[in-house]
């Protein structure tokens, strides 16, 4: 009974919690290295652009693209412009599922009633 109790080890918490950041990083260095065999340059850099502003947004388009390659209907490389027409079909769908309005910036400048002066 002792022999069976000293040899199942448990593993500590922090030897657990380095294996899953490994497995992580691991996992992410893939990610990066199937984007760049999939994307151009130009389009890697577009979505790098897309990272900064909305991870989350940038993870789902990458994770669209795997599965694209994945299911064979990506071969070769993307570009640019393939990328912004993946772009807008993801925004339209989206569009098509919440009935949101594309947003607008309108500026209203003020009127002064000093800007009519001749000097």
């Amino acid at each position: 009974m002792e022999a069976l109790e000293g040899g199942a080890q448990a593993i500590p918490p922090q030897q657990g919690a380095e294996d899953e950041a490994a497995k992580r990083a691991q996992e992410e260095q893939m990610r990066r290295d199937m984007m760049a065999t999939v994307l151009d340059t130009a389009a890697r850099e577009r979505l790098s652009r897309i990272a900064l502003v909305s991870p989350e947004r940038s993870k789902q388009i990458e994770t669209l693209l795997l599965r694209m390659v994945q299911s064979g209907q990506i071969r070769g490389r993307v570009s640019e412009a393939q990328f912004i027409d993946l772009l807008e079909q993801l925004e339209d769908a989206k569009g098509g599922q919440a009935t949101s309005k594309k947003s607008t910036i309108v500026f209203q400048r003020r009127k002064d009633p000093d800007d009519d002066l001749d000097f």
